[in-house]
């Protein structure tokens, strides 16, 4: 059964109740530009709440061609575990980072052509995860955009990687029939807008990972 990440929290309680549902993993965007972003003096209350409420969920901090100040913000103690690189970071940047940052480090990639896919071999050795991404011209990621499923059969990276983009409880069964990720991440799909989610939508979202793939007819 593969993990569930539900990013752009922006709420503690709402946090706390999503990550009291069963999800693997709970994001939360520090990319200014985002309209689910989370100032930095606000993510220790929301991670914590997380952390109190169910301790085994990864808590995920979402950043994109962070400039050397947010470097040293996403160093410091503000409660999360994993470092996900959502910009067009390099194979080099994720090596130093590696070297301060001793906990989890994830890199997205944006895929616009199956080409694209072949950046995975890159990272494989400096990072801890990759997630997949469909590639837009005007925003980083939470557009619910597709990648082709067919350009995802023969993937099969070094790392865990998790799959986005469209990600609802209606689609779920049908991705797990087609491919095989580590793990999913929704956002969009399960929002009421931009940073609310829908309590019932993750709820169904968790149980249709549950379910797992469609039959075979």
């Amino acid at each position: 059964m593969p993990l569930l990440k539900i990013c752009g929290l922006r709420l503690p309680d709402q946090a706390a109740a999503v990550a009291a549902l069963g999800v693997d993993a709970i994001g939360v965007i520090a990319v200014k530009a985002s309209p689910r972003f989370l100032a930095a003096e606000l993510r220790p209350a929301l991670f914590e709440a997380v952390a109190t409420t169910r301790p085994q969920c990864r808590r995920v901090v979402v950043v994109a061609d962070p400039s050397p100040e947010q470097v040293e913000e996403i160093l410091s103690a503000r409660g999360h575990q994993v470092v996900q690189l959502h910009g067009g970071e390099s194979v080099a940047f994720c090596t130093a980072l590696r070297r301060q940052w001793d906990g989890e480090i994830w890199k997205a990639l944006r895929i616009r052509t199956p080409a694209d896919l072949a950046l995975a071999s890159s990272y494989g050795d400096v990072v801890d995860g990759l997630l997949l991404d469909a590639w837009q011209p005007d925003q980083l990621g939470g557009t619910g955009q597709r990648l082709p499923l067919d350009w995802l059969a023969e993937f099969s990276p070094k790392p865990p990687w998790w799959l986005a983009g469209g990600i609802t409880p209606e689609r779920v069964s049908t991705v797990l029939s087609q491919v095989n990720p580590t793990g999913l991440d929704a956002s969009s799909g399960v929002e009421v807008s931009p940073g609310d989610k829908d309590l019932q939508r993750v709820a169904d979202l968790v149980a249709a990972v549950r379910q797992g793939p469609s039959p075979l007819r």
